[in-house]
């Protein structure tokens, strides 16, 4: 594994999956080529890790997925933001952003 690629810490897939999902429905492989582009390829979502992400938070009420073509003509599953999921969105990355702030603080600390 390159040094440059990040290790997700626990739960962090779901918010990236969601904030990924915030601005339009996308089918799984584009979840995770989004991804990788916004990260400048330092995250590489795979298939193992991002099909079962995309179940949990359907389970939970969070995406909602329907099938469509896409532009090569082919059926997929495509992944869309509930309201559910906006808020959790939300709430996810206000408490993400507060442990970063600390987890900052106490590294800059010596």
């Amino acid at each position: 594994m390159s040094n440059d690629r990040l290790l997700l810490p626990q739960g962090t897939l779901d918010l990236l999956i969601l904030k990924a999902l915030a601005l339009e429905p996308l089918h799984g492989w584009a979840v995770s080529e989004r991804l990788q582009q916004i990260s400048r390829d330092a995250l590489q979502i795979g298939q193992g890790s991002l099909y079962p992400a995309l179940h949990r938070l359907e389970r939970c009420g969070w995406i909602r997925a329907q099938w469509r073509t896409t532009d090569n003509n082919r059926r997929a599953k495509y992944y869309e933001l509930t309201r559910a999921g906006r808020r959790q969105l939300d709430s996810a990355s206000e408490s993400w952003r507060r442990l970063a702030a600390v987890v900052k603080d106490v590294l800059d600390l010596a």
